[in-house]
Order: C-alpha cells, then structure tokens, then sequence
C-alpha cells in the first residue's frame, strides 16, 4: 500500500496545479495549456525529474482519455445548424491551411537543402494541430462568437485533413520508389477514415438515442464516461482514429439526441482533470535537447510553418467570404501542435529509415516549440477578434 501513497499524492498535488494555473491564466492573460506544459517540463525529465515513474506510466492511457473527450466536444460544434452558418468557412479554410501549409514548408526546406523526400515528410507533419490545446484556449476566453464557433469547426477536422496529406505524401514516395513498405499508405488512410466515421456513427447513432432515457430525461456522467471509453477502446482495437471516430459520435450526438447540450456538458464536468494531467504530462515527455538536433531546419522549419498557416488562413477566407476582420487570424490562431505530428513522424521513420533520426528529431522538438508558444498565439488571437468587435 506504501508503494500507492506517492502516486496518489502527486496526483492531488497536480490536481491543485492545475487549479493554480486556471487562476495565474487569468490574472496574467496567459493560457493555463501552456502553464501546465510548462510546469511539466520543469518537474519532467528535461527538468528536475521529479514526477515518479507509476505517474510518468499514466501518460498514454490520460493521453487517450482526454483527447477522447476533446474529440467528442470538437465533433458537438459540427452541428448541421452551425454548418450551414459556418460551413463554407469551416472546409474552404481548412483545405487551404493544410494545403498552403504543406506546399510552402515542403518547397521552403528542399529549397533549404534538404532532400525532397524529407522535405515532402516534414511538409506533411506540419500540417498537424493539437485540438486540445486550441479548444481549451477557446474555452478559457469565455468568448462564444461566431469567429470561435468556426475556430472550434476548423480544428476539429483540420487534423482529418492533415492525415489525408500525409498518407498522400508517403503515397507518393512509394511511387517513386523512396519509401520501403508492403502496405500502400493510400488504402491505409482509406480504412482509417473510412473506418473510424463508421466506428464513430455506430456509436453515436444510439448513443443519441440512449442519451437521457435512464435517468428521467437527464443525461447521466456515466453515459458520457462510457461514450468516451467505448470509443477509444474500440478505435485502438481497431487500429483506427480515436480523434475522428469522437468527432464523429460528437458530431452524431448534437444533430440527432433531443438533450445534447447537457450530455456535452457532463463532459466538460470532468474533462478538465483529465486535461490537467494530461499537458502536465505532455510538458515532462518534451524533451528540451530534441531541438537543438534539428539544427537550424528545425529554425527554417518552424518559420515556414507559421507563414504557411497564416497565409493559408488568409487565402481560404477570402476565397470563403469569411469577416475580413478574421481572414488575418485564423492560421495564428491553429498554431498549437500535438502527438498527431509525432505519431506521423515515427510512422515515417519506419518508412524512411535513412532519415528517421533527423525526421524524429525535428519533429519532437518543433512540436514541443509550437505546444508551448502556439496556445499564447491563439489566447493573443482571441483577445484581438474580441477587441475588433467591441471597438
């Protein structure tokens, strides 16, 4: 039992953390994402190395949870409603994020000097965001707007996207013969979006028709918690998407069950803890060398990808018809970056053997630049959006 208690105590002491953070957020304007990255790396291994190992163990299994329930909350903002509101912004913008982003980092780095084949990856890595972070930066402002409802739509399939681009790019280099692998890239993105919508319907259609009819009309906690689970548990036995299939059940549950505003506020009841160990633990896997082995790509690579998405953000809504006041704002506004872009680089290290170091590399230490400033980007966005419209 002795072996319990420390685990137990740091879980209470992070929990506290992350009440601290909500609080400094507020008073110094800063997001509580990257406070709480950033206390992660200070006590991770980076840091001072202080987390026990049963806590560190944790990481996956919250990793999954929280995304999860991210997922599941992103996919309640794709409501037909809203789409037809918002939706031309939400696709055109999106595609030409992704887009613009792939083209200009891709061309950016081989006009660096890296091979084309590396240059073609890393372009498909970076077209990757973190939901989480972004959505938790929306719903640290308070602000409802129409610009925060397309924001929240554009995350939620930005990453769908991004994971068509990268399958299509290492289609390509199969073509060309400079990927090693039997299995064709385009037929495994087939079966994962594919595979992951179905999952999700199949949840989500009776799941809607669940919602509320064991508890009087109220939706209960557990039904939400048992949504979130089955999900996930699924989605990994599957080898499929659990950011896409919760979407998915999300997006279901919202157009279809006749008390879905309260079945998504149970699970903001208790999404918050499970995000607060979650970005704690994200800030103590970062690892601070990983940058420096990028060596100045990873400088060029990261200023190739800001000006990608804020030129992609612009382009899309002008072509959309977006507010000209948000056309400028929303590629700042998508900078946070997350595990999708690690999980694409390992899986194109395997691939890609003679790159895979500086492939994964780059990857890690980028990503960790873009978790801790990106949500600061986003927070500033917001607070300008706010002040247009009040001024």
């Amino acid at each position: 039992m002795q072996d319990l208690a420390t685990p137990l105590i740091v879980l209470g002491l992070l929990f506290f953390v992350g009440l601290a953070a909500d609080r400094i957020g507020q008073r110094l304007r800063l997001p509580r994402v990257t406070l709480l990255l950033g206390f992660g790396l200070l006590v991770g291994h980076s840091g001072f190395d202080l987390l026990p190992t049963a806590i560190t163990d944790l990481y996956p299994l919250v990793a999954i949870v929280a995304l999860t329930a991210v997922a599941l909350l992103l996919g309640s903002s794709l409501s037909l409603d809203g789409l037809r509101e918002h939706g031309r912004v939400v696709i055109i913008v999106s595609l030409s994020v992704v887009l613009l982003t792939q083209a200009v980092v891709t061309l950016g780095l081989w006009g660096f000097g890296l091979p084309l084949t590396m240059a073609l990856v890393l372009g498909a890595l970076s077209t990757a965001t973190d939901p989480a972070a972004t959505y938790d930066v929306i719903d640290q402002s308070g602000q409802d707007t129409g610009f925060t409802r397309r924001l929240k739509g554009l995350v939620a399939i930005d990453d769908a996207w991004g994971l068509l681009a990268f399958s299509l790019s290492m289609l390509a280099l199969r073509m060309f013969g400079s990927a090693a692998g039997e299995e064709a890239p385009l037929l495994t993105a087939a079966y994962e979006l594919g595979g992951s919508l179905a999952l999700g319907l199949a949840i989500g259609w009776p799941g809607a028709a669940l919602i509320g009819r064991f508890s009087d009309g109220e939706p209960l906690r557990i039904e939400a918690l048992g949504l979130i689970f089955l999900t996930a548990g699924l989605s990994l036995t599957l080898g499929l998407s659990y950011l896409i299939a919760g979407m998915t059940v999300g997006a279901t549950i919202v157009n279809h069950a006749r008390h879905h505003s309260r079945a998504f506020h149970e699970v903001r009841s208790f999404e918050w803890p499970f995000l607060i160990i979650f970005f704690v633990l994200a800030g103590a896997s970062l690892d601070t060398k990983a940058l420096v082995l990028g060596g100045g790509a990873g400088f060029v690579y990261a200023l190739l990808r800001i000006l990608g998405r804020v030129i992609g953000g612009w382009i899309g809504g002008t072509v959309a018809q977006a507010p000209r006041s948000e056309r400028k704002l929303y590629g700042a506004a998508m900078l946070p970056q997350a595990g999708v872009a690690i999980g694409m680089a390992l899986a194109a290290s395997e691939q890609l053997s003679q790159f895979g170091d500086q492939i994964t590399a780059l990857a890690i230490g980028t990503t960790a630049g873009f978790e801790l400033i990106g949500p600061i980007a986003t927070a500033y966005v917001l607070s300008r959006d706010g002040r247009e419209k009040t001024g």
